[in-house]
């Protein structure tokens, strides 16, 4: 669970239309490890949604998932 001032810090953190590239993800549907994308948004539940350059738009997973700014 995020809280509000969590969720807060964290749209702050990866705003939209922010590039970001993947460190580690938990799932077999993942993109490659080092895949870029362009954030569309972060949901209420801290899922952020990004746009993967592979095509992907698998969403990364507060507190599971790691991506880094680029």
């Amino acid at each position: 669970m995020i809280t509000n001032s969590e969720l807060n810090v964290l749209r702050k953190q990866f705003p939209t239309g922010y590039k970001v590239k993947l460190v580690e993800m938990d799932d077999p549907f993942a993109p490659p490890i080092g895949t870029t994308g362009v954030i569309r948004y972060v949901d209420d539940i801290g899922t952020i949604h990004v746009k993967w350059e592979n095509g992907s738009g698998l969403g990364v997973v507060y507190g599971k998932d790691i991506i880094e700014r680029c």
